[in-house]
């Protein structure tokens, strides 16, 4: 991983999951992480709910001044030098699609100062509506970078159906995560599977996840 990571990607694709899971593996190697949540558009999926997972594994979050609450203002304020030059890993989990990209824009200076130690990940999932397909997944890719003032550096296939994702789902989003690549030309980074699933697979090469965040439902 390198020293500063930015998860973007559609509603319910689950960059917030990845973000966290992100985080943690980093913090498991040792290494000082930073997670900053700048979802502020959609209240239900932040990685402030997930504060005391983070005070247990010492990872420090900034997050909205109103997260965690009925309140959805997008107030959120940090130093991005700062923050890369004290942590080893400054995790930034961006939110609500081109709209929270714009959010996100307004670091863009500051973030392309550490260009050669920057990855900005897309986070597909072929089970969301309006990203079904490599034209819609690479349309909206294309929004979010032209708010965001920002290129991504890596395609990331986070297909599932939440509770109900089963190895055959991941396994045959394998075709669509090679479209959206070859369409936007982006390489594929990894594709993630729930980590009792991965137990199962026949073949290695998935990017082993935990669900911390999960559907209103599935809770």
């Amino acid at each position: 991983m390198k020293k500063i990571t930015i998860v973007t990607g559609h509603y319910g694709s689950g960059k917030t999951n990845l973000s966290v899971n992100l985080a943690v593996r980093a913090a498991s190697e040792g290494k000082s992480v930073a997670i900053v949540d700048l979802d502020l558009v959609n209240p239900y999926f932040r990685t402030a709910d997930l504060r005391g997972l983070f005070e247990e594994k010492g990872i420090k979050m900034i997050a909205p001044d109103f997260a965690g609450s009925n309140l959805d203002v997008p107030s959120i304020q940090f130093d991005v030098e700062q923050l890369a030059m004290n942590e080893d890993c400054l995790i930034i989990d961006v939110g609500g699609d081109d709209a929270g990209a714009a959010a996100l824009g307004r670091y863009a200076g500051a973030l392309m100062g550490f260009k050669d130690q920057l990855s900005m990940l897309y986070v597909i999932n072929q089970r969301r509506y309006l990203t079904s397909n490599a034209s819609e997944a690479a349309a909206l890719m294309y929004e979010i970078e032209a708010a965001a003032r920002l290129r991504h550096t890596d395609i990331v296939n986070n297909t599932n159906l939440g509770c109900e994702t089963t190895l055959k789902i991941i396994e045959q989003s394998g075709e669509f995560a090679a479209k959206v690549s070859a369409k936007t030309g982006l390489p594929l980074a990894f594709t993630t599977c729930p980590e009792e699933l991965c137990e199962l697979a026949p073949e290695e090469g998935y990017f082993p996840v935990k669900i911390y965040v999960k559907n209103i439902w599935d809770r």
